[in-house]
């Protein structure tokens, strides 16, 4: 299977450096998206990864009441539970400045994710699209948002026209729902945020080849339509 031709890659020494660097370009994008349409969208991932990120852009004066923010999976747990990602987000993004912010989570009143998840659809429904920036990791494992591999519903976050899907990964915790493919791929610009030689270990072998179920982060780096950028940290 041949490799993956490389996104645009941005290499920091240190992690400040990077989060300086990103946040920067996802406040202009956000505002300038503000400035010619009159409102803004944003998504972000969970996890400890994104944390400075957040304390920085959050400090940006931009038109944040003009701005919904989202996320791009969330596990299926109450918002003030410890793993949930909206509360990592409530916590860490949406202070200061960034308090006037739209947030639209995912979790909702249903007992689980299958039944919520047309509701969840509906709440985004009036989120600005394309979306003008959506910030993505990557596990181990090569999943990104909740594409696991190991997940039976991988084919199905892959190629369905809905915008999110319910996921229970065999090897992570908790029932997930996900944005799928087409939903993360309607964006103007992705960014693919990574920090320490592990993640670059992961990075190089998802380049290696094509092969989407096995590194389901590939869909996103082994596409022309929106233009992903890497932003790695050596630490």
């Amino acid at each position: 299977m041949s490799a993956i031709a490389l996104p645009v890659m941005k290499t920091f020494e240190h992690s400040d450096e990077l989060v300086e660097a990103l946040a920067k370009r996802i406040a202009d994008a956000l505002q300038e998206a503000v400035d010619t349409r009159g409102k803004a969208s944003l998504v972000v991932s969970g996890g400890s990864t994104p944390v400075p990120l957040f304390h920085r852009l959050r400090a940006f004066a931009i038109d944040w009441q003009e701005i919904y923010i989202t996320l791009a999976d969330e596990r299926w747990l109450p918002a003030n539970h410890a793993d949930s990602n909206e509360r990592l987000v409530r916590e860490h993004l949406l202070v200061d400045n960034a308090a006037k912010a739209k947030f639209r989570g995912l979790y909702n009143i249903h007992g689980t994710p299958e039944a919520g998840a047309s509701m969840t659809a509906e709440t985004l429904s009036n989120l600005p699209r394309p979306f003008d920036v959506v910030i993505l990791g990557m596990g181990n494992d090569g999943h990104t948002a909740s594409l696991f591999p190991c997940a039976e519903e991988l084919d199905q976050g892959l190629t369905t026209e809905a915008v999110c899907l319910a996921v229970r990964p065999t090897q992570a915790p908790h029932p997930r729902i996900s944005l799928s493919l087409k939903s993360l791929l309607n964006a103007r610009q992705i960014y693919l945020h990574l920090s320490g030689e592990s993640k670059k270990t992961v990075l190089d072998e998802a380049l290696s080849s094509k092969e989407v179920n096995a590194m389901p982060i590939r869909a996103i780096l082994d596409q022309r339509k929106v233009p992903v950028d890497v932003y790695w940290s050596k630490a």
